[in-house]
């Protein structure tokens, strides 16, 4: 079933209205859906050079508008919410967390779950859910969703912008073990900046 979404999302980046799929793709992928939006971005940017700012905006924003379904998800469909994080094996921990979210450590912990969830491969969609679920702060789940799916996405489009085919054998090859690289650089440089501000404070 995953190989013939993943060929169907391949073929729907040929398509004449595949910047509307891409909308849709993006949408879903942030509440339930399996396929992620890079999927679609590379191959259209490949035969779409010049369109690569409105291909990486399109996914940024119509993923985010995913992530904020996802989180309403969690936030009304209680029992929903909680099985899909028993399946996750997540429930526990997510209860723990949420006691944390009141003190500034749990609350900036979170911050950087959901980033490193928008940025690398972890399932973007079971964080959304999550944060309705502990009541997270919906205001900075927007700006980190946009600042994580954002900065995934222009690097996406960007590269397969200038390089082409190469980045694509990239992405194919070496894509998740990359992004995951990098989102956990950023994050451990922001925890550095956070521990030595807070030492000086």
């Amino acid at each position: 079933m995953f190989k013939s979404l993943y060929k169907k999302c391949l073929d729907l980046a040929g398509h004449k209205s595949s910047k509307y799929y891409l909308a849709i793709v993006s949408f879903i992928e942030s509440s339930f859906f399996p396929i992620p939006p890079d999927v679609m971005i590379v191959p259209m940017v490949i035969s779409k050079k010049y369109d690569f700012i409105k291909i990486f905006l399109i996914a940024t924003i119509f993923s985010v508008m995913g992530g904020m379904f996802g989180y309403l998800i969690g936030v009304f469909f209680f029992e929903f919410s909680t099985n899909i994080m028993n399946f996750y094996g997540y429930e526990d921990k997510l209860f723990n967390i949420k006691k944390n979210l009141t003190n500034s450590d749990g609350f900036y912990a979170w911050l950087g779950i959901i980033f490193l969830a928008g940025f690398t491969p972890l399932p973007y969609k079971v964080f959304t859910i999550a944060s309705g679920l502990i009541g997270f702060n919906f205001f900075f789940f927007i700006l980190i969703s946009f600042v994580s799916r954002g900065l995934r996405f222009f690097i996406v489009s960007y590269l397969s912008y200038k390089l082409g085919d190469l980045f694509n054998e990239l992405m194919i090859n070496h894509g998740s073990k990359w992004f995951t690289i990098i989102g956990i650089i950023i994050v451990t440089i922001a925890i550095i900046f956070y521990i030595v501000f807070n030492f000086h404070v």
